[in-house]
């Protein structure tokens, strides 16, 4: 099989995971972090396109867990930590992977917020090593094992 096919494949299952889990994701620490985590893969490359902005609008209005959570909120969320990056991506990802690291008390929300990251990463049909990297970063800012999910 394909690296990519077995990408899409994980992205799939982890789209089936996370709404397995929707009605445990309902905090503020989630919230933050899953935007922040939209972000870190957004920007990953040092620059955030259209395209990729319309990527996670979509993932926002579309993806069930996220529809716990009010839509313009977390277009909100995801832009500020877009701002950060943007403005300086080395300080900002400091930021943006402190509001990653708020998932980190509940091994669930911590799962969930790198599973976010994957689906945002395979939306495009390419999960390049610039965003593999960021949200491989994420595992260790979670302290969860990039193996678990094939990073």
């Amino acid at each position: 099989m394909a690296l990519w096919d077995r990408f899409k494949e994980s992205a799939s299952t982890m789209q089936t995971q996370l709404m397995a889990k929707k009605n445990d994701l309902k905090s503020g620490a989630f919230r933050d972090a899953s935007m922040a985590m939209c972000a870190l893969v957004a920007a990953a490359d040092g620059t955030v396109d259209p395209s990729e902005r319309q990527r996670v609008a979509q993932l926002i209005a579309s993806n069930e867990v996220l529809q716990n959570f009010d839509a313009a909120d977390l277009q909100r969320r995801f832009d500020d930590n877009i701002n950060k990056l943007t403005a300086d991506f080395a300080f900002g990802k400091v930021s943006v992977l402190q509001e990653v690291a708020k998932a980190k008390k509940k091994p669930a929300e911590a799962r969930a917020v790198i599973q976010i990251g994957i689906v945002i990463g395979g939306a495009d049909g390419d999960f390049d090593k610039t965003e593999q990297a960021v949200v491989r970063e994420a595992c260790f800012t979670l302290d969860l094992p990039p193996h678990e999910f094939d990073l």
